[in-house]
């Protein structure tokens, strides 16, 4: 069963189609139970959401987010005694891993995601969705031993189910997976990707009566004109955008500079956010019923920008005091907030926007959250298919062109790429370079060196290693260490014409710094190779053991490598044999 797997499409399809109802039917229980959570905790009426901030309880707000806080930061204390290593996230795990995801991590985040989001604090569960999902299908693929190829689309196809279950929306799912989590849409991925869209949310709306993502009403037909006001809001979204992900940098270090231990740091930030709540209690909970409320009242100026500051500062203190959820939802209530109050200021200097209410909040919030997500076509088709109006989502791309444009060319980063820079880690984008780090000097070298001691008289070196037998000898002391490279070629033009040739292999060694160590990987060892220009270079042991362990030529290392990316090529047309490879000699 393994190698048809391994080795048939249509059988990882349905795997993909198969699996993705699993994560539609658990997305949709750990919906209901944080919805249950909220209307517990918070003494909810069940026809309004947390976020609407209607009937909520003011003492309820004063103590969940400290109880959750608290909760989360021993939980997190106490998981670190024994997984001390950072949670991958699906990005990492298909940038850097393969695709090898831990089940065991996945659902750990997701529980830290359900106490963050029952504690009622300013952030969603789809963080916690797809991890859950890219965890469950790395867990199917990793048993059937997929490649690494293969693997990766199965982390995809995971994460496109979880969003299009969270949202009701296949097509916005499956392009989160293509966007986000691949970094690119190929043939090979479409199908399994989209499959596993297709089935979670069919499994759903099987399972539940999901309400409409958003009812924004009659939208007025709108002139060719005003795709310059979408441009516009589309520019300003972009600074937006930049400015909330920014914040929570800020907020995380301002929490870091009070001197409290790590762990009471979420309790510190429940109590903020509590204090924004008290105020403007629509600040809690992700911001879906938000949105539709901005969509059903008519806030005026004044108030839609407190709701936005107090969204932006809520959010970020949630997220910079370590609670978990990322910022999907924030990032589509504050892009509604955004387009509410450019429209209110677009309709004072030109009344007749004013019926363009809805369309230019629709266009802030897809703008924002393509800027802050790097998603462009995942919000496109959240809008299309939440409205059902195509004049309103070309409207929509107007816009999220700009913003992403903007973002990606000024500050380089999405929400995720941003907290993986702030970790150290050189992740821009879900592409595949962990394959690098894989194919490592120790995997490519030869184990059988030629090796002289450095006392061996010349005369032996020149009798042991005729012209041609061999290019180049690694002289070693009398401890074994590594002490230099000889050239044969030039050991023989150097022979002494008259009487015995007095010196010793240690006398011609050079270049004893000139080597290569086991965990280098190609990229560097073809750079050193250039550096010095030399075609061979010695291995060894490690640092502290200068013992030859072997050797690598640069053809070989140049040969693997365009191998290696040959591979990833045919990976990415969908082909399995587009190149005829075979393992070369070295």
């Amino acid at each position: 069963m393994q190698s048809r797997l391994r080795s048939n499409d249509f059988i990882q399809i349905l795997v993909c189609a198969a699996f993705g109802a699993v994560v539609g039917a658990l997305v949709a229980g750990v919906h209901a139970l944080v919805d249950l959570l909220h209307e517990t905790g918070f003494r909810l009426a069940t026809e309004h959401s947390l976020s609407t901030g209607i009937g909520v309880d003011p003492q309820r707000i004063l103590v969940i987010p400290l109880i959750g806080g608290l909760l989360l930061g021993l939980s997190a204390l106490v998981g670190r005694r024994f997984r001390p290593k950072e949670v991958v996230d699906p990005i990492e795990a298909n940038a850097l891993h393969g695709g090898r995801l831990s089940l065991i991590d996945s659902l750990r985040l997701l529980v830290s995601t359900i106490i963050s989001n029952a504690s009622g604090v300013a952030v969603g569960m789809e963080a916690g969705y797809a991890q859950l999902g890219s965890g469950v299908l790395s867990k199917v693929g990793q048993l059937f031993r997929l490649r690494r190829s293969d693997l990766r689309i199965f982390v995809g196809a995971g994460a496109a189910a979880a969003i299009a279950a969270a949202f009701n929306a296949p097509l916005a799912g499956a392009f989160y997976g293509y966007e986000l989590i691949l970094g690119s849409y190929s043939v090979q991925s479409l199908a399994p990707v989209a499959a596993a869209a297709l089935t979670s949310t069919l499994t759903l709306r099987a399972l539940m009566d999901p309400a409409p993502l958003f009812d924004v009403g009659f939208i007025f037909p709108f002139s060719p004109w005003l795709y310059l006001a979408f441009a516009l809001l589309g520019i300003l979204s972009a600074g937006f955008a930049v400015l909330a992900m920014q914040a929570v940098t800020w907020a995380e270090r301002g929490l870091r500079r009070l001197p409290l231990p790590p762990w009471l740091r979420p309790a510190v930030g429940g109590l903020l956010v509590s204090a924004i709540a008290l105020l403007v209690p629509q600040v809690l909970g992700s911001g879906h019923g938000a949105i539709q409320l901005v969509f059903d009242s008519s806030f005026t100026l004044p108030l839609l920008l407190v709701l936005l500051a107090a969204k932006l500062l809520a959010s970020a203190l949630s997220l910079g005091a370590g609670f978990r959820g990322g910022l999907f939802s924030a990032s589509l209530f504050l892009g509604c907030l955004f387009g509410a109050a450019f429209a209110d200021v677009a309709g004072y200097l030109a009344p007749h926007l004013v019926q363009q209410h809805a369309t230019l909040m629709m266009v802030g919030m897809a703008s924002v959250a393509a800027g802050v997500i790097g998603a462009p076509l995942t919000m496109m088709f959240l809008v299309l298919e939440g409205t059902g109006n195509f004049p309103l989502t070309v409207g929509v791309m107007v816009g999220v062109v700009f913003a992403s444009t903007i973002v990606r060319l000024t500050f380089g980063y999405s929400f995720s790429t941003w907290r993986f820079h702030q970790r150290g880690l050189g992740i821009r984008s879900p592409h595949d370079v962990g394959w690098l780090a894989d194919l490592t000097v120790s995997r490519l070298m030869r184990a059988d060196p030629k090796t002289v001691p450095a006392t061996m008289p010349i005369d032996a070196v020149r009798e042991k290693f005729p012209l041609g037998s061999a290019k180049r000898v690694f002289v070693v002391d009398g401890n074994g260490a590594f002490a230099g490279t000889i050239d044969i070629s030039a050991v023989h033009e150097a022979e002494a014409g008259d009487g015995p040739d007095r010196r010793l292999a240690g006398d011609l060694a050079a270049d004893a710094d000139l080597f290569l160590l086991p965990y280098d990987n190609v990229r560097t060892a073809l750079a050193r190779f250039e550096q010095r220009e030399v075609e061979t270079l010695p291995v060894l042991a490690s640092v502290g053991d200068r013992s030859v362990a072997g050797y690598l030529t640069e053809q070989f290392a140049l040969r693997r490598y365009n191998q290696e990316l040959e591979r990833r090529r045919t990976a990415e047309l969908g082909e399995r044999d587009l190149f005829s490879i075979s393992e070369p000699r070295r």
